[in-house]
């Protein structure tokens, strides 16, 4: 049986985000509200009732005023609801302020989020970072004992609990399992740094998709790479990154990786935890920047997911490597929907319209991403031994072969490269690519044979 939640959404009249700036972006109460109870629903509690409190002040010691709290209080005793879910990040003082006057279990935006990221991660590393998160989290408030280690369940106990206890013995084990975890993660960050440059030196470049959660990152890998990845309408349905391989319209191999989905003002000890994870969507050669386009907030969105990258030093509105992938055109009126196809036409190469769902446009997307990866291939030629079939091969595997002439001794390849395959490539074989002559470049066009005599 599901826990019952009442679900608040705090309002700010000055559209100020929980860091206290205000956001260029005004997200729309009813989309930030439809999100709350998304979040909620997916950690399979039950919303018994959902409001949005339009705050023109916050009242430091609740956040809410007092009159709000007592009529909260009612109806959270009229409709039997001991948990009550604040989106926003609470302090731990206004936590239990509001838990003391409502008698009922309260668990702020942070508290919620991680104890999904705690359910859900699947890998060995995925649930490291999140334990990680979630102590730093905790150690800042230990209101609540320890005791959710003990548990088999996933997540991390932020939604019930014997009460305030043990805080010293907490403490301590606190430190300790954090010191544990980060030399275990120190460990799987040399790990992930050794698996990118075995990449290097073997190198299929890598295609990271990111975005806001819910965008339909799982349902565009899944099209694009014919794979069946875990796809559900719940926020935060993908956890850990996954790999697998994309095969382009010229034939050339590359890695699309699916990564977390991002949220607003996504938590400061997620950010920190996932960062071994999001270093992978730094050192991508291509970046898909997916959105749902038919969402109310999808700017605000934008703009959140912008932010994140900007913390990995990645300025996507300028940066090269980023295609913005309008994803769901699918959910729009029919006439908006054609306007945006048409319009992302009209543009440049940054841009696409897209749905995951049906296919349209992941023709033109798999386009621009072939594009985007042949961008600074160079065009030259190889005299390889014609018996070298491993290295004719590699040329076939790893680049664009535009052109091949045999004799009996010997293959004369043209072919596109990326600069560090041509580097790789005489090394590994031997064998000196070289600039095509005129004669190569030309379309190779028989001599017209002489005409026979009468």
């Amino acid at each position: 049986m599901s826990q019952k939640v009442i679900v608040i959404h705090p309002e700010l009249s000055s559209h100020k985000g929980a860091d206290g700036n205000v956001r260029i972006h005004a997200r729309i109460p009813e989309a930030s509200l439809e999100e709350a109870v998304g979040l909620a629903r997916a950690i399979n509690l039950e919303v018994v009732h959902q409001e949005i409190v339009k705050l023109p002040r916050i009242t430091p010691a609740t956040i809410i005023g007092k009159g709000t709290v007592e009529r909260i209080k009612g109806v959270a005793k009229e409709l039997e609801a001991k948990l009550i879910f604040v989106y926003y990040a609470l302090s731990p003082v206004q936590q239990r302020n509001l838990e003391k006057a409502w008698d009922a279990k309260v668990i702020d935006r942070t508290g919620l989020i991680l104890e999904i990221f705690g359910a859900r991660a699947r890998t060995k590393e995925g649930q490291l970072q999140v334990e990680l998160a979630a102590l730093s989290f905790q150690r800042s408030r230990l209101v609540r004992s320890w005791t959710h280690l003990e548990r088999q369940r996933g997540g991390f106990g932020f939604m019930g609990g014997p009460g305030e206890t043990q805080i010293e013995t907490d403490r301590r084990l606190i430190d300790e399992r954090v010191r544990r975890l980060k030399e275990d993660l120190e460990s799987v960050r040399a790990n992930r740094k050794l698996q990118r440059e075995s990449r290097k030196r073997e190198p299929y470049p890598i295609v990271a998709i990111v975005g806001y959660t819910n965008a339909g990152k799982s349902t565009l890998f899944n099209r694009l790479t014919g794979s069946e990845v875990f796809v559900k309408d719940l926020l935060f349905a993908t956890l850990d990154t996954t790999m697998r391989g994309l095969e382009l319209p010229s034939g050339k191999q590359a890695i699309l990786s699916d990564t977390v989905g991002f949220i607003s003002e996504l938590p400061t000890q997620l950010v920190a935890a996932f960062r071994a994870t999001l270093e992978e969507v730094a050192e991508a050669t291509v970046i898909l920047h997916v959105r749902d386009i038919g969402q109310e907030n999808t700017e605000a969105e934008r703009e959140d997911v912008l932010s994140i990258l900007r913390s990995l030093d990645i300025d996507a509105e300028h940066d090269p490597r980023v295609i913005e992938v309008l994803n769901k055109i699918d959910s729009l009126p029919e006439e908006d929907h054609l306007e945006l196809v048409r319009r992302t036409k009209r543009q440049d190469s940054r841009i696409v319209a897209v749905s995951a769902m049906s296919g349209e446009g992941i023709d033109t997307l798999l386009g621009m991403i072939d594009d985007k990866l042949g961008e600074n291939r160079e065009v030259l030629t190889a005299h390889i031994d014609i018996a070298d079939g491993k290295a004719i091969a590699w040329l076939y595997r790893r680049g664009q072969v535009v052109g091949r002439k045999d004799t009996q001794k010997h293959a004369q390849v043209t072919v596109s490269l990326e600069p560090e395959d041509i580097e790789r490539f005489n090394a590994q074989f031997g064998y000196k690519l070289t600039e095509p002559k005129m004669s190569e470049k030309k379309s190779d066009k028989k001599k017209p044979r002489p005409r026979k005599k009468a």
